[in-house]
């Protein structure tokens, strides 16, 4: 046991220090290495694996809604971004260009893509011709590089992989549909993958995406009560289509301008099911997207049976779950602790006695209950306690997220809530971009969205007193 307390008191715990506690969860759980490229990390085989599982499903959903997969080049030339000015803007600072090519100067600089609908756009312009061509529902994906000042592992990275979802079509409505449709599927796998709750609605002016009329985002909240934006859908109308001249035929015949879309979800998401569910013992998988769901710890392994048992089990589990068997010559106690690190949702315990018996031990890793079950039984018991987690752990999310959620009527009492309490803060709001300044630079609080569910806190803005226009969940975010 010496061997477990030694590697927990290796975590620092969240409430001495909440970023240290997550870097060492990153590095403890074996999720990520940094290497030699500030902001560049490395995604160990743990952390893939789970991307991997958000990835499969979110593009099971996205081809149930006809979308397709591309892949667009990684370079872009500088003339073309340069075509939606909003767009080159909001990306400038954070761009990485390529200037040469061996020893000689490339005659147009090529930016590494930060995001890629201007390769889209240039596409779309040539296989467009009629209203018969659309829409177009396209996904990709692929890694983007942004050129981060401040970095931490998956939060922010200058490289990070994502999907990106580009969409055309003939009607402003049908493409506002379609950024409301593929928000709703980011918040069904938050919810129904992740046990991730989350706050959905639309972007100020001022947070808005770069180029978008309107941007849609899910917001969630870590333990530490800070904001993190977890996946956002954006409605371009034709403001790309006009700067790259993608038009179509009507079915008069006359040309249109397409409606865009655009939407993506990242590996920062891995940041908050870190964040959202770890504690001081490590990472707290979800069930459902956990690489391991059950790990087979055999106790007294060098005993007649007991390996062949556990593989036994494994074989037979295999069918319902993901399983794995550890038979390395590791003390039980320090794979107890290494599994609980790992946020393996399941841990199964099988030795002579439990031979003997007919029964194995199983211990859940969100409430650390320990369960005698009869090996018959684990085909029904197993499948029935990872649900049970998963829901648990959702639970446990929501309403960590509400009592971490306050209203302020007056400045005085937004204040107080963003330094004693932590959080999000809802708010009402004039619409004055001048307000959400001031609210952001003397409580360090930035609008996180105007929620579609509204509710009337004050008739009166939080800021200056004005008529309020929209309430507005507010919070220091990641």
């Amino acid at each position: 046991m010496g061997k477990k307390e030694k590697l927990v008191e290796q975590i620092t715990s969240m409430e001495d220090d909440f970023a240290q506690w997550y870097t060492d969860i990153v590095k403890k759980a074996e999720l990520a290495d940094y290497t030699s490229v500030k902001g560049c990390i490395i995604f160990r085989p743990y952390s893939y694996a789970i991307w991997e599982n958000i990835q499969s499903t979110l593009d099971k959903k996205f081809k149930e809604t006809d979308h397709e997969n591309v892949y667009m080049p990684m370079l872009i030339p500088e003339s073309l971004l340069q075509k939606e000015k909003d767009h080159v803007e909001g990306f400038a600072p954070e761009v990485a260009w390529v200037t040469k090519s061996g020893d000689e100067d490339l005659t147009e600089k090529l930016c590494i893509r930060p995001t890629s609908e201007t390769l889209f756009c240039e596409h779309f312009a040539k296989i467009v011709q009629s209203y018969k061509d659309l829409p177009k529902l396209y996904n990709q994906w692929c890694s983007v590089v942004r050129m981060e000042k401040t970095t931490r592992p998956f939060l922010r990275t200058s490289e990070f992989l994502w999907q990106e979802g580009h969409t055309i079509h003939s009607s402003k409505e049908e493409a506002e549909a379609e950024t409301k449709r593929m928000l709703n599927i980011y918040v069904d796998v938050c919810k129904d993958l992740l046990a991730l709750p989350v706050i959905k609605g639309r972007k100020t002016e001022k947070e808005k995406f770069a180029g978008a009329e309107a941007t849609y985002t899910i917001e969630a909240l870590m333990h530490d009560g800070k904001a993190l934006q977890s996946g956002t859908s954006h409605f371009f109308g034709q403001n790309f289509s006009k700067a790259f001249g993608i038009q179509f035929s009507n079915k008069e015949g006359k040309l249109e301008y397409v409606n865009q879309t655009s939407w993506g979800m990242s590996t920062r998401i891995l940041g908050a099911i870190i964040m959202v569910h770890g504690d001081n013992e490590g990472l707290k998988l979800p069930p459902r997207v956990a690489p391991i769901q059950v790990i087979i710890v055999p106790i007294a392994q060098h005993k007649e049976g007991v390996i062949d048992k556990a593989n036994e089990l494994k074989d037979r589990l295999a069918k319902i779950a993901r399983v794995k068997v550890d038979i390395s010559d590791k003390m039980p106690g320090w794979k107890f602790s290494e599994y609980e690190m790992k946020g393996v949702p399941i841990r199964l315990e099988v030795g002579p006695k439990d031979i003997e018996k007919n029964q194995v031990v199983l211990v859940r890793r969100d409430t650390r209950e320990k369960l005698f079950v009869s090996m018959d039984e684990l085909e029904t018991k197993i499948p029935e306690l990872l649900e049970d987690m998963h829901n648990a752990m959702y639970e446990a999310a929501k309403k960590s997220l509400e009592e971490k959620t306050s209203s302020a009527r007056t400045m005085e009492e937004f204040k107080d809530i963003v330094e004693n309490k932590t959080g999000f803060v809802k708010a009402m709001w004039c619409g004055d971009r001048a307000c959400e300044e001031k609210i952001k630079e003397e409580t360090g609080a930035s609008s996180r969205c105007i929620p579609f569910e509204q509710e009337e806190i004050t008739d009166t803005c939080v800021c200056c007193g004005k008529k309020a226009k929209e309430m507005v969940y507010w919070g220091r975010a990641y």
